[in-house]
């Protein structure tokens, strides 16, 4: 298989879309990810993916912390925001959880402290510890096949 062909395999997977944040030295770098998971409850530690040619690598590796906010079905701007996807003249203004950006209004803010990294192929996985959270009410943004998606609920169908 070629590296499109797995792309398009993993693109059938619907996911979340994420904004990560962190902030070195002063200045606040986000960027958009859809490879997130819980880890463990006890500690409460979630994961993050990270591309090795990625620039928010080693601005995570410097801070020590980052933050997962889960974007809400209104927030498609955010994720292209940080995707590179469209390009904006406003500089983004984030709100704070702790000492971490946070992305205002997501449906959940996750203020995290580096437990662990992991280097798995051409990515770095984060495992972070989960230090406080904010939850909203929403929809969440979905992707999947390339494309944004919304939720719809489906009619429970039972079987005769």
């Amino acid at each position: 298989m070629d590296d499109r062909q797995f792309r398009n395999a993993m693109g059938k997977f619907a996911t979340g879309v994420n904004v990560i944040a962190t902030e070195v030295d002063g200045e606040v770098h986000g960027m958009t990810a859809n490879a997130f998971m819980s880890v463990s409850l006890d500690p409460k530690l979630i994961v993050i993916s990270i591309g090795d040619k990625a620039n928010m690598l080693e601005r995570i590796r410097q801070s020590g912390k980052f933050s997962v906010n889960v974007l809400s079905c209104e927030q498609q701007e955010e994720s292209m925001r940080f995707a590179g996807q469209k390009q904006f003249e406003d500089k983004f203004e984030f709100d704070q959880l702790g000492e971490t950006p946070v992305v205002k209004n997501a449906l959940c803010q996750l203020s995290c402290e580096v437990y662990n990294e992991h280097v798995e192929g051409d990515h770095v996985l984060f495992i972070g510890k989960v230090n406080e959270l904010v939850l909203e009410e929403g929809d969440p943004l979905i992707f999947n096949c390339g494309k944004y998606r919304r939720l719809e609920a489906l009619e429970e169908v039972l079987s005769k």
